[in-house]
């Protein structure tokens, strides 16, 4: 048998109510100026910054190293190995 949740309290459901209608006045602000604004700031800001930007065409940049470099084992799998061998011997 599940135990049923407890009742909010006042206060939790006036909270709860309160940002709602805070989430709500957010999602009112969300319109197609508003985001034609700030992606006009964005813009901006990244023109302003150009002159401390970094020329990636120079540099050799890649995300993985094709399992070259293996991550060092956790404590944990290290034990279960551990374990392992001495099983299986």
């Amino acid at each position: 048998m599940a135990k049923g949740l407890a009742e909010e309290s006042e206060k939790t459901k006036k909270t709860r109510e309160k940002l709602r209608r805070r989430l709500e006045e957010m999602d009112k602000g969300i319109t197609p100026q508003a985001l034609k604004r700030k992606s006009s700031e964005i813009q901006r800001w990244i023109a302003r910054h150009a002159s401390e930007r970094i020329a990636l065409r120079t540099k050799s940049i890649s995300l993985f190293d094709e399992n070259q470099n293996t991550a060092d084992l956790s404590q944990k799998v290290s034990a279960v190995v551990e374990m392992l061998k001495k099983a299986a011997t």
